[in-house]
């Protein structure tokens, strides 16, 4: 149902508050797919549940959180999903990794650029661990 085109370098950030740690690992990937928006969401739900991820509290750790943060230029707002992620412009530990893929992305609300976004930010709270961590099978 979802073909993995690009996989960013993985990173190492310390939680948000209020979330507890540890610390967390994050990358992005670029996907293709037939699937609608919200039928992606769907399926990512499905196999966060597969990896051991169980419903808590907001913030709890967990094994896995993947988040939809772009999806073709749209601009989606619903109770179910919410596209481009609403904290995007405010996470350096998501703008290095979808700049990792695709250094010229724009954000489809506001129109900045997200290396913008992120050279106002800093990444200095990232660790890069890996670049070539994740095979395609």
């Amino acid at each position: 149902m979802v073909h993995v085109e690009a996989v960013s370098a993985l990173y190492e950030s310390q939680p948000q508050p209020p979330a507890p740690p540890p610390d967390y690992l994050n990358a992005a990937c670029r996907v293709s797919t037939s699937l609608t928006p919200q039928e992606l969401r769907r399926h990512t739900y499905d196999i966060e549940r597969q990896l051991g991820r169980v419903e808590g509290a907001h913030w709890s750790p967990r094994p896995l959180d993947i988040d939809i943060l772009l999806f073709a230029g749209q601009v989606i707002e619903t109770e179910e999903l919410v596209i481009p992620h609403r904290l995007l412009l405010e996470r350096a530990f998501v703008l290095q990794p979808l700049l990792d893929i695709d250094p010229e992305l724009i954000h489809p609300l506001t129109g900045e650029r997200l290396s913008d976004a992120l050279q106002r930010l800093g990444a200095s709270d990232l660790t890069k661990l890996a670049t070539d961590w994740y095979m395609a099978t």
